[in-house]
């Protein structure tokens, strides 16, 4: 039964890994995802990166992943570096949880 729960797990674990499969950007320009400045010439390709991801089908479960993770550079989940400091600045520190539906 223990091992039987294991594989289970692990399966569960694995589904909540891949999103990133069916995420919209795989097919995009990686470079418009991590603009060397938010000005100048930077701003256009944040405007490419957060239109690529408003069409996304797992744009939720990434900006859960690179809350989760803390990731500080890039476009993630249609957001910029800047407005993830203030998501992560306006809430108190705690433990990553899961949602009911697995994020």
């Amino acid at each position: 039964m223990v091992v039987t729960e294991l594989l289970i797990e692990r399966a569960e674990r694995a589904a909540q890994r891949e999103w990133w499969q069916a995420a919209a950007c795989r097919t995009a320009d990686p470079d418009i995802f991590f603009p060397v400045s938010a000005h100048g010439p930077g701003q256009e390709e944040i405007a490419q990166a957060k239109a690529v991801c408003a069409r996304c089908p797992v744009r939720r479960q990434c900006l859960r992943f690179a809350l989760a993770t803390r990731q500080v550079h890039g476009v993630w989940g249609g957001t910029t570096e800047e407005e993830r400091r203030l998501h992560w600045s306006a809430r108190p520190t705690a433990p990553a949880q899961r949602s009911p539906d697995g994020g």
